[in-house]
């Protein structure tokens, strides 16, 4: 027993070093980020082509899924509504729904597994094939031309996304509405917007503001740092993504929780 006792030991030592040590090298990844971004050069041109790139290709998907939630959410938020004659109350619960929670946290989602395996997989290719290792040698600052623009784009975009998505949203609850209550679309944004206050829209901003730094340094980290060759480019993007909706979820409950403190 004594002898068996000594060997887990080490084991568990291993697990408690190289969990701190891994903390250590997160923390100084974001640090880093920060200092870098406000220092000069600026990659601005980088900057704007991230920004395209993650705007453009998940517009589509953001499009179609933001209207199929404002649809099928009102569709079924009508017959617990309707049973006590309050089908008029539908455009204000939609509204609440879409821009307190759901348009945050669909955008989020979409992104994490759109745009997190892209940078993943792209960092952790460049890093196998020593792309990275290269544009050290030729006076180029990898971490600023790839991490802080990556980051800073997943920040500006993830926020501008979560308004389309919430825009969209709306739109297919309002012809749902529209269909079945045949009410204009002056009654229906003057009912959705009633209960909705600028901390609803701030809370929002600040969440999704959140969501993207978590996106975007969560998948430059493990590019950044990914190993194994290429079978390190799949375990980078698979993780990029788990581990960055697993944070918004997190980040999704702390958030609320003070938001509702502040009401």
């Amino acid at each position: 027993m004594g002898s068996t006792e000594r060997s887990e030991q080490p084991v568990i030592t291993k697990g408690i070093d190289k969990f701190f040590l891994n903390f250590y090298d997160i923390l100084k990844f974001v640090l880093r980020f920060f200092k870098e971004m406000f220092t000069p050069p600026y990659e601005g041109r980088e900057f704007v082509r991230q920004c395209y790139y993650i705007g453009n290709k998940s517009l589509l998907l953001i499009t179609l899924t933001g209207f199929i939630t404002g649809l099928v959410f009102t569709k079924q938020s009508r017959p617990s509504l309707a049973e006590f004659g309050a089908t008029s109350w539908l455009p204000s619960l939609i509204s609440i729904a879409v821009i307190r929670a759901l348009a945050p946290l669909v955008t989020a989602l979409i992104c994490a597994g759109k745009v997190g395996s892209s940078i993943g997989a792209e960092l952790a290719s460049m890093k196998v094939t020593e792309q990275i290792d290269a544009m050290e040698v030729s006076a180029i600052n990898p971490f600023k031309y790839l991490v802080v623009t990556r980051v800073m784009a997943c920040m500006l975009c993830v926020p501008l996304l979560m308004a389309y998505t919430g825009l969209v949203a709306m739109t297919g609850s309002y012809l749902d509405i529209h269909l079945n209550e045949q009410t204009s679309l002056a009654i229906f944004v003057q009912n959705a917007f009633e209960k909705i206050s600028f901390l609803d829209f701030f809370s929002s901003f600040i969440k999704t503001l959140f969501y993207g730094f978590t996106i975007g340094i969560v998948s430059c980290y493990q590019g950044y740092h990914a190993t194994q060759g290429t079978q390190g480019v799949g375990k980078a993007a698979n993780v990029s993504v788990v581990i960055s909706m697993f944070l918004i979820f997190i980040e999704e409950i702390i958030i609320v929780q003070v938001i509702n403190m502040l009401r």
